[in-house]
């Protein structure tokens, strides 16, 4: 049977891959990235719970204690396309290296920062931090870079559901991180810093060493023909979105669903504590909204799969609409609250999911890596104006005005969906996966 190789002028190559083997290699990249996305989200949420009192203990004041938080964001889009670049012209695998050991760099800058008390540093440390959720966020388009076209929103979803792992017990594993380094010079709160440093750069190596053949480079050279250097450059990826509707959606559903998740999501404990939550009940309900977001995922993969991409778009919409209208008007039921923060996550999930796959779907093979970066960049952007405006809305208007308007984020990304559907309907040769 013979081999296929990459197409001369790739930067670099891929070993050959016989046709038999694929599903194999399916597998194998597949367990490689689950395993690694536990690793590196298990990293990002054992620290970043602490990050706020990090700030203010660093600043002394409570007035900067969001900036660790929002520089990490902001590191996270600033970061995106960068690494997208290196893997457009590299792999998946050199990226997320680079990715995960930046993230364990920024880490040791937090530690230093809190060590000798160096508020500027320590924002750098942290925006530098982030390069470890945009490894985590690329991971699942990594996923999808040699699954079948429909299986492909399987495949991103189970690399998503992964991340439960870490987002359930990072959480926990924050005080034990602390106290692990009483009587140190190491500030306690700076000790699930040394820890995820230390995560991060375990979860580098088993990329570097397991992610092999490379999955971006061997979809490549599964499809010779449609490569070309100028198609893998990051104008042509701006290009791709420019030119396919269906690009545009997607870009807009993983933005919107994320941005009006965070906005809510992030006001929830204060509205909470307005009306007697304790903090015990207040982790309850971000547990039950965490568990909306990963733990069903691969249900939404599947039904992204099955009934199509844009129809879980539009329960995405539906969903976070409802989790808005229950969320909003919760008041003091603190069972409505669960419930409307269950469903943030829930819509969240599908609306990530099969955004990623329909982005996937949407642009040529050689420009996916550039679409890709570009799609995290405007998510986490918009997510990090989002959750600050929040604040200020909350403040001024009050958390169910906050709801209202995050449902109203979604009005777009409907009336688009309804749109491109009627006016690109999906080729028949492409199937009911897109």
């Amino acid at each position: 049977m013979s081999a296929v190789t990459v197409s001369p002028g790739t930067e670099r190559t891929a070993p050959p891959v016989a046709a038999a083997d694929l599903p194999r290699l399916r597998r194998r990249t597949s367990a490689v990235l689950i395993a690694a996305q536990m690793l590196g989200g298990l990293g990002v949420p054992i620290s970043i719970a602490l990050a706020p009192v990090l700030a203010t203990e660093v600043s002394g004041t409570e007035a900067m204690s969001g900036f660790a938080s929002t520089a990490s964001v902001i590191g996270t889009a600033l970061l995106s396309l960068p690494l997208a670049a290196l893997m457009t012209a590299r792999g998946r695998r050199p990226g997320l290296v680079l990715a995960y050991a930046i993230g364990a760099a920024g880490a040791a800058l937090v530690v230093l920062a809190a060590t000798i008390g160096n508020f500027p540093l320590l924002l750098v440390g942290m925006a530098a931090f982030g390069a470890a959720s945009s490894a985590n966020l690329q991971a699942r388009f990594a996923a999808a870079d040699l699954a079948a076209p429909d299986r492909r929103a399987r495949a991103i979803s189970v690399v998503v559901w992964a991340s439960t792992i870490g987002a359930v017990l990072g959480p926990n594993l924050s005080a034990p991180a602390s106290h692990s380094f009483a009587g140190t010079s190491i500030p306690e709160t700076a000790g699930p810093f040394v820890w995820a440093g230390a995560v991060f750069v375990l979860t580098g190596t088993l990329i570097g060493v397991l992610l092999r053949p490379d999955p971006l480079l061997t979809a490549r050279a599964l499809a010779p023909g449609e490569q070309t250097r100028a198609g893998r450059s990051l104008r042509a990826g701006f290009t791709a979105v420019r030119e396919s509707p269906r690009a545009r959606l997607a870009l807009l559903t993983v933005a919107v669903s994320h941005t009006t998740m965070v906005s809510i999501m992030v006001m929830t404990p204060v509205d909470l504590g307005h009306h007697g939550a304790d903090l015990e009940l207040v982790g309850l309900v971000i547990s039950g909204h965490i568990a909306g977001m990963f733990a069903f995922s691969p249900v939404m993969g599947w039904l992204a799969d099955r009934i199509g991409r844009l129809s879980v778009i539009g329960l995405a919409a539906g969903l976070l609409s409802v989790a808005a209208l229950l969320a909003g008007t919760a008041g003091p039921s603190h069972a409505q609250s669960a419930l409307g923060l269950f469903l943030l996550g829930l819509g969240w999930s599908a609306g990530m999911v099969s955004g990623s796959a329909l982005l996937t779907d949407s642009v040529p093979q050689p420009a996916r890596a550039a679409v890709q970066g570009l799609s995290d960049l405007t998510m986490n952007a918009a997510a990090g104006l989002g959750g600050a405006a929040a604040g200020l809305v909350m403040a001024r208007a009050g958390y169910g005005w906050l709801n209202a308007i995050g449902a109203a984020l979604l009005l777009p990304m409907a009336a688009l969906a309804l749109f491109t559907a009627r006016r690109h309907p999906v080729p028949a040769k492409a199937g009911a996966g897109t």
